[in-house]
């Protein structure tokens, strides 16, 4: 009884090989391509949490408290970057090197540049494109941080963040 019972597990999960075809080899995802895969997923979480940082900062200085939009954008994206900091140190990418002044360094440097970037984009598209009203100032706002962003994915995972030096075996 328990052959007939495996057989017919076997038929019922397997129906194309009752009729004589063979399953096709399930694909298997390469391991960089895996690992690539889930340090963007980290990157995103991490990233996404500075954003929804930087938008409620932005958002309480420009239309709560009446900041100018250029300071509001600047100060948001600095409370941001230091969030982001511990989100990428101790998240996504804490199984690499361990934390030192040069990455401390690296990592404020890049993301200042990333400021930078982020600023000039939205002043461009604030005062050049005309989208200064409150859902235009938001959208002025998501543009430049998805722009910057991708500048900051490449820098902190290439320098900023390095995988530990590996022995290579001979």
């Amino acid at each position: 009884m328990t052959s007939t019972l495996h057989e017919a597990a076997r038929l019922a999960g397997a129906p194309h090989e009752a009729a004589g075809q063979r399953a096709a080899p399930a694909r298997r995802v390469p391991p960089r391509l895996r690992r690539l895969c889930v340090e963007l997923a980290k990157f995103g979480v991490v990233g996404g949490s500075g954003v929804a940082v930087n938008f409620l900062v932005f958002n309480l200085l420009l239309h709560g408290l009446g900041s100018a939009p250029m300071a509001a954008t600047v100060l948001a994206s600095v409370v941001a970057m230091g969030t982001n900091y511990l989100g990428f140190r101790f998240f996504a990418y804490r199984d690499r090197a361990r934390r030192t002044r040069r990455q401390i360094v690296l990592f404020f440097a890049f993301s200042g540049i990333g400021v930078a970037m982020e600023t000039l984009l939205f002043y461009a598209a604030y005062h050049g494109a005309g989208m200064n009203g409150p859902l235009g100032a938001n959208v002025a706002k998501a543009q430049s941080i998805v722009l910057a962003s991708a500048f900051r994915f490449l820098v902190y995972r290439t320098w900023v963040f390095q995988h530990r030096a590996q022995p290579r075996s001979a």
